[in-house]
């Protein structure tokens, strides 16, 4: 199929963006990179009137840390994230997830803005900024806000961004001393979609965890933040504690079922990865720089 009419208007700076968002509300798109866009409007899932280009604005691309803050812009596509050292160093769970984002032409093109905009249940970007505590950085007629990851994904291809809103940024705390990061996801082949998946950060101190955030993806319409993940801190981490927690990991969860995985299947995976994000992180010997490897 091809995607019905539009209007197509290539925008000359943020807030000719949001000039052009303000002037037609629901009927406008952005365009940012398109890796999820455009298909969706092939298939007719989405039939805008117009798409607002914001591809060539050069003041939402760069990588910067600003006092314990890591500013990255939204128009930084998938690929950048894969070769900034600032992302290896602060938030290197960007980095190991975008590593299993599809396959190389999209992450050529894709950018960070366009998968949190999209909020894709099953993408692995919702999950990790859940996961690392990021602030989304929007802006709109209205002025600028910044809203917690946790809050900002509303269910399936549903955000906390208003029809006249641009997302700009994404805010992330640097990794601080004993950080060390989790990913894996399960798909059929590298690069489709993922069956479920896991986007952890976890402080670890003398074999414990001080702080655990575990990011689920494609378990639900919207990256969940497993609150499981208390039952691990500040403790012993022994078998009994482990079973309980992934018990409590099961109850919690409420996947659906489609032609991937049944819902048990995807309740099953979860707590297999619970247990080896677990083992992963308490085993893994610290850097000097206390960033885990």
């Amino acid at each position: 199929m091809k995607a019905a009419a539009f209007a197509y208007a290539r925008a000359t700076s943020v807030v000719n963006a949001l000039e052009l968002l303000a002037m037609n509300g629901h009927k406008a798109k952005v365009l940012s990179g398109g890796q999820s866009l455009m298909p969706a409007m092939n298939l007719r899932l989405l039939s805008p009137d117009i798409l607002v280009d914001i591809g060539g604005l050069a003041e939402l691309r760069g990588i910067t840390v600003t006092g314990d803050v890591l500013v990255i812009g939204a128009l930084n596509r998938h690929v950048d994230l894969l070769r900034s050292p600032e992302v290896a160093l602060h938030a290197r769970l960007l980095r190991d997830a975008v590593a299993h984002v599809a396959h190389p032409a999209i992450r050529n093109r894709g950018t960070i803005g366009g998968s949190l905009a999209h909020a894709d249940p099953a993408s692995e970007l919702p999950a990790c900024v859940v996961a690392l505590d990021a602030t989304i950085v929007v802006r709109g007629s209205a002025g600028e806000r910044r809203i917690a990851a946790t809050e900002f994904f509303r269910g399936i291809y549903e955000t906390a961004l208003l029809p006249d809103e641009l997302l700009v940024a994404v805010e992330v705390p640097v990794a601080g001393q004993g950080s060390t990061f989790f990913f894996q996801e399960y798909a059929r082949r590298h690069g489709d979609y993922a069956v479920v998946g896991l986007a952890a950060r976890a402080v670890v101190a003398a074999g414990r965890f001080s702080d655990l955030r575990l990011g689920f993806f494609a378990v639900g319409d919207r990256p969940l933040l497993a609150a499981t993940a208390g039952k691990l801190i500040n403790a012993a981490v022994t078998p009994a504690l482990l079973a309980e927690a992934t018990s409590a990991l099961a109850d919690e969860l409420d996947p659906q079922e489609d032609q991937q995985a049944t819902a048990a299947m995807r309740r099953h995976l979860a707590t297999v990865l619970l247990r080896r994000c677990v083992a992963t992180l308490l085993a893994r010997p610290e850097l000097e720089t206390g960033v885990g490897k």
